[in-house]
């Protein structure tokens, strides 16, 4: 009986912990600069941060936009395809994520329920660097598409 029990626990606590995994995305990410292709007028991200948040993700953004002052925005929620509501985000009030694998994701950004923003992020085989490419609608109706690196912390 207590080889059972001991292997039951066991395997719970196993399961636990490839549940509980850090995704390839966990952590801190720095912008760089020298290696992105930015679109004129964006809002530059220069530090984003995904972190757990009991069940769900935290992600957390602060950067400039294009006049230089300070942007911060933080959404929290699950990467399922759903929409979670966006805080600090003047261009958006809701994200959705989708992981696609181990190392891609996908989302959306929408206002008023409309899609305003794409995007696909495709984190290196190491887990040291990322890669965002955005495309959208900016607020004076012109399209634009972005490339984004970023070094892991």
């Amino acid at each position: 009986m207590k080889a059972k029990t001991i292997l039951t626990v066991s395997l719970c606590l196993a399961v636990a912990a490839v549940c509980l995994a850090q995704s390839t995305h966990t952590g801190t990410w720095k912008l760089n600069e020298s290696k992105s292709k930015l679109a004129a007028g964006v809002v530059k991200n220069h530090t984003v941060v995904y972190e757990a948040a009991g069940d769900n993700t935290k992600v957390t953004v602060d950067g400039t936009d294009s006049q230089g002052n300070a942007v911060h925005s933080e959404w929290t929620g699950k990467f399922d395809g759903q929409d979670y509501p966006v805080t600090g985000d003047p261009s958006a009030d809701a994200r959705s994520y989708v992981t696609v694998d181990a190392n891609t994701m996908t989302f959306a950004n929408k206002k008023g329920g409309k899609i305003i923003i794409t995007g696909r992020i495709v984190a290196s085989a190491d887990g040291k660097s990322r890669t965002v490419t955005t495309s959208g609608t900016n607020a004076k109706g012109k399209k634009f598409e972005s490339v984004a690196a970023y070094d892991k912390q």
